[in-house]
């Protein structure tokens, strides 16, 4: 901060203090760092941080728009305020300011939240590793055997869905022998063909 200059513009209610802000912000390379009230006569201080032409002109372009809302009560450019000062501009009652806090301490949470789960899970292993222990089992085996098992299962389930549906299957008619000569199933002769179709020709010519 000891760098950059500060400029201060106290108006006379909070509208025309978000005006001041708005145009001061817009008006040149500046950082808002929030407002402050004051206990009485309901005035408002803006605080602007930035280099000091920057801030300068910010000042000068936000108390000519305040003005045409409400009343300007003061304004101050300080070009390079002490260290010591930081303990009035960072003040507690800088609205602004909270924000910043909160989420440092919102990220701070989170980081000890993360912790506690990681300690959580590296708890859950310290117990699967220490039962393996007491069994002289391997954590990797004991992992592993449950899906061996479970495709063991689904292997003879296979075997005797196929075994059911060949028993199940109907068996195929036997066929009428239709040959008067030879009396074969087999044979395509019918009574009244010749008899060089019969299978057993031959033998029966024979």
């Amino acid at each position: 901060m000891s760098r950059l200059a500060l400029g201060l513009i106290e108006t006379v209610g909070l509208a025309a203090a978000v005006e001041a802000a708005d145009t001061a912000v817009k008006s040149a390379n500046v950082v808002l760092l929030g407002y402050e009230l004051t206990k009485g006569d309901g005035m408002v201080t803006i605080k602007l941080a930035g280099d000091v032409g920057a801030v300068k002109a910010a000042v000068e372009a936000g108390v000519a728009a305040a003005s045409k809302v409400s009343t300007v009560y003061s304004k101050q450019i300080i070009p390079r305020p002490h260290e010591e000062l930081e303990k009035l501009i960072y003040s507690s009652e800088t609205v602004g300011m909270e924000k910043e806090e909160s989420t440092v301490e919102t990220a701070a949470n989170e980081e000890t939240a993360d912790e506690t789960e990681k300690k959580k899970l590296s708890e859950a292993v310290d117990v699967v590793e220490e039962e393996s222990i007491a069994t002289n089992e391997p954590v990797q085996e004991i992992v592993e055997e449950a899906p061996i098992i479970e495709e063991e299962n689904e292997v003879g389930d296979e075997e005797e869905k196929k075994k059911e549906q060949l028993n199940s299957a109907p068996e195929k008619p036997s066929r009428k022998a239709t040959c008067n000569l030879c009396h074969d199933p087999e044979c395509i002769r019918r009574k009244g063909d010749i008899r060089s179709i019969c299978l057993h020709y031959s033998s029966t010519k024979k």
